[in-house]
């Protein structure tokens, strides 16, 4: 399972559209606004932007947006053109990222007194629910003053009624910012009756639309007793996308706030597309030391958690994984982007290779070292000037074969390499390799 952030605009259209399947009413209406859009052909295709009192927002992945003070409110469609003009493509400075405004969300004004918390958070054998009738922008101030209970997840009928059938417990201390504030949740804090139905089907809606965390930071109710949802996060789990075709056929996944966008990570985006194997990479740090070539999500996962552990975190320069058993044509073409972008900084010598993975069940190791192989000599003179170093762990179907000719291209080539196979543990090449970083 991935967890992907998408889109506030996105989150509010897949509820939109999904709540009424549950028997919800739930009235929304936002225009997503991007570097593409003509602002002043906008109310020609949504009159109602004349007519409605507006906000506007930034919609790209990042929080606290009220605090940074990059929310308009209670405007007109001049008072949101003004806004935009004002902060559409600024360069600002969130934290260490920094990156342009690029994508609004436009959306009517809902006039509120009440502001409520709620939070849905997958975990591996249940879901928490969070919830407070203290929701806004200062939720973090007021964490004590939410509560949490868990819903195993083969739970199907949610009875909140009779709450005392799950485990009500105070929010985790650790996420008070304020530590002079009470630990402890107040006996007064409770769930209203009239909210109950709405957090039923959100939990419902949440798992059937494979949410993987969805806040709803706040919401409100009116006098009709009809919900406003005024802000949102979420992140789903995108490797369920084959069971939505149709909730998520327009849905997309915007590269996170601050995080430049490589063409060879489109390039290998693309191979992936077209491939039946698993073939993902994304570039931390282009001018890092340690590059990968991994195979196998969990294992990929647990190579980098190493480097990192063993106090090289700012070195690692890619993250990615190939697995699936992808064929040796789609092996080469994956190598080759990697090797590229290792062998680009030529002024920056002895930089080191991480080929590894654990033992694979099915992709056959002696097919896809041929691809990576094949790779290594179209760039031996750049590794030589390099000074690149390389490490390989792998065990699987083929290994030995495998693992051969590795040793033998190491030979011919005249690149420095170590090959180690299933019986060395996984991560112990990092090491050495992070040894060789040191020297």
């Amino acid at each position: 399972m991935a967890r992907r952030k998408i889109r506030e605009y996105d989150a509010k259209m897949l509820l939109a559209g999904y709540l009424p399947s549950l028997g919800f009413t739930f009235k929304w209406k936002g225009i997503l606004i991007t570097p593409d859009t003509n602002l002043d052909s906008l109310p020609h295709e949504y009159p109602w932007l004349l007519t409605t009192v507006l906000v506007v927002k930034p919609d790209q992945l990042f929080g606290q947006r009220g605090k940074l003070g990059l929310v308009g409110i209670n405007l007109s469609f001049e008072g949101v053109k003004e806004f935009l003009s004002t902060h559409r493509n600024k360069e600002i400075t969130i934290g260490k990222a920094t990156d342009r405004l690029t994508h609004f969300l436009i959306e009517p004004y809902q006039e509120h007194k009440e502001e409520y918390y709620l939070d849905f958070s997958s975990q591996r054998n249940e879901d928490i629910v969070y919830f407070s009738t203290r929701g806004g922008i200062d939720i973090e101030e007021n964490w004590y003053k939410v509560i949490s209970f868990s819903v195993p997840t083969l739970t199907t009928t949610i009875n909140l009624e009779n709450i005392t059938e799950f485990i009500i417990k105070p929010v985790s201390i650790s996420r008070i910012v304020n530590p002079n504030e009470k630990s402890t949740v107040s006996n007064n804090i409770f769930i209203p009756q009239n909210l109950i139905p709405f957090i039923q089907t959100m939990l419902k809606a949440f798992r059937e639309l494979d949410f993987t965390d969805l806040e709803l930071n706040p919401f409100t109710i009116d006098e009709h007793n009809q919900i406003h949802i005024l802000d949102t996060v979420a992140q789903i789990d995108d490797s369920a996308a084959f069971r939505h075709h149709t909730e998520w056929k327009n849905l997309t996944f915007p590269r996170p706030f601050g995080r430049k966008s490589y063409p060879e990570e489109e390039y290998i985006a693309n191979l992936d597309r077209d491939s039946g194997a698993s073939l993902k990479l994304t570039i931390l740090n282009p001018k890092g030391r340690i590059w990968n070539i991994l195979s196998g999500g969990g294992a990929s996962i647990i190579y980098l958690d190493t480097m990192a552990d063993l106090g090289k975190p700012v070195e690692i320069a890619n993250y990615g994984e190939y697995s699936g058993n992808p064929t040796t044509e789609e092996s080469y073409q994956y190598a080759k982007t990697i090797l590229k972008l290792l062998t680009r900084e030529h002024h920056q010598q002895g930089k080191v290779l991480v080929i590894g993975g654990a033992i694979a069940n099915f992709t056959d190791v002696e097919k896809t070292f041929t691809g990576i192989i094949k790779a290594l000599r179209e760039y031996q003179e750049q590794l030589h000037q390099g000074k690149i170093s390389i490490f390989v762990r792998r065990g699987g179907p083929n290994y030995e074969k495998g693992l051969q000719l590795m040793r033998e291209a190491g030979k011919e080539l005249n690149i420095p390499i170590l090959v180690q196979g299933p019986d060395t543990p996984m991560v112990e090449i990092v090491g050495k390799a992070m040894e060789f970083l040191d020297t």
